[in-house]
């Protein structure tokens, strides 16, 4: 608990430095339009957190985060898994996962409104840039798995869907989990991106289009925050899952 009590501290402070830094910018810079003080931002960001629209939109964001996640999680974990039982199926794909890990996401928004309805863009930009995020942890992580720990599984047959459901997954679940915190930060920024690039009907990345077109910095700072929380709560997701099955575990353990 004391570490935890620092380490809350420590974010707090660091939160203080942030609102400290963009002072110090608008102070530099002479320029209050563009860098609001901070009791101004915290005024817009409550102002919107208050407005039915304001969760419309992060709603909307989430939405997509949630689906592009999903599908990268499925597509990426089978890529991984043949990467990591396979030397060659590796060596083929890593040509692929350095492209979409490098490509900007500018350059392949351009093209997926191309070849796609431009409601899909925030999905299909995001799904495609997270798949090496979680392909490479699934990778690793059989990779380093013991290999006496696999053994059994080998004696019995082949590598399957059962045996990466049943053996692999619950060995990696360490790596799957901050393959999942990256995943997420990373996901709802690409996916605001992309909402502001293709101006997706109620989302936040068309409220910071809006708030930017009408110079309503406060606002862009605000729903920065937004995401900031946003991010938080997702990444934190998965401790509060182990601790809730955890404390139902040991709950039917007494109740035995």
């Amino acid at each position: 608990m004391r570490r935890e009590t620092r380490d809350t501290a420590a974010f707090c402070l660091g939160l203080l430095l942030v609102g400290a830094l963009i002072q110090l910018a608008g102070w530099l810079k002479g320029d209050a339009l563009v860098f609001p003080g901070v009791p101004e931002i915290l005024r817009a960001f409550f102002r919107l957190i208050s407005s039915g629209h304001t969760w419309r939109l992060i709603g909307t964001t989430l939405k997509h985060l949630a689906v592009s996640m999903a599908a990268a999680t499925l597509i990426g974990v089978a890529v991984g898994a043949v990467e990591g039982v396979s030397d060659f199926a590796r060596a083929l794909l890593r040509p692929l996962m350095i492209l979409l890990r490098a490509i900007p996401m500018v350059v392949l928004a351009v093209i997926v409104m191309v070849l796609s309805p431009y409601r899909r863009v925030p999905v299909i930009v995001s799904t495609l840039i997270l798949i090496p995020v979680v392909s490479e942890a699934v990778s690793e992580g059989i990779r380093h798995i013991d290999p006496a720990l696999t053994d059994v599984w080998r004696l019995n047959g082949g590598f399957g869907p059962r045996v990466l459901l049943s053996v692999h997954l619950p060995l990696i679940a360490g790596y799957m989990k901050q393959a999942y915190v990256n995943a997420v930060g990373t996901g709802i920024k690409l996916a605001v991106a992309a909402e502001y690039l293709v101006q997706t009907r109620d989302s936040l990345g068309k409220a910071i289009y809006s708030s930017s077109y009408f110079n309503e910095y406060a606002d862009i700072y605000a729903y920065a925050l937004v995401m900031v929380l946003l991010v938080l709560a997702a990444g934190a997701l998965p401790g509060w899952i182990a601790r809730a099955l955890d404390r139902k575990k040991r709950g039917e353990n007494n109740g035995r």
